[in-house]
């Protein structure tokens, strides 16, 4: 993987779990789309993260050795051009490697932006509202619990 798209993952999968901690839990209504298990393989299938994002505004990672935890404040309805605004604050760390061979900063809070596909099971996680800065998809794994 190339020194910028590892920036753009590495920055993504930090807005993704900062935004969860930035929000204070705020809840979601039942039905937003991205409440599930989610799962992103890095573009050389060696390494797969999953994320467990809960209504509570919570959201538990996974990405090889690491497990982080962070709240969330994402919005209700996508903006004009389909995309959530999504900020993430990690809240705890077990201080081991992700995917990237990177430890995950505890604290920090990141903006990101979601887009959907319209089956509702596949995300990019984007820098901006536009596609050319973006990770994924994100795929939903159906029949988790979270």
């Amino acid at each position: 993987m190339n020194k910028r798209l590892r920036r753009v993952v590495a920055v993504l999968a930090m807005a993704s779990m900062a935004q969860a901690g930035a929000a204070g839990k705020a809840p979601l209504r039942q039905s937003h789309p991205v409440i599930g298990t989610w799962q992103i393989t890095i573009p050389d299938g060696s390494c797969s993260e999953t994320y467990r994002i809960r209504a509570d505004g919570t959201t538990l990672v996974f990405s090889n050795e690491e497990v982080a935890e962070s709240t969330f404040a994402i919005s209700d309805r996508p903006d004009k051009d389909g995309f959530y605004k999504e900020v993430d604050t990690i809240v705890k760390d077990n201080g081991k490697r992700d995917c990237l061979g990177e430890v995950t900063k505890v604290g920090r809070a990141v903006t990101s932006y979601l887009l959907f596909h319209p089956s509702g099971d596949m995300f990019l996680m984007c820098v901006e509202r536009r596609t050319d800065k973006c990770i994924g998809p994100f795929i939903r794994i159906k029949g988790e619990s979270i």
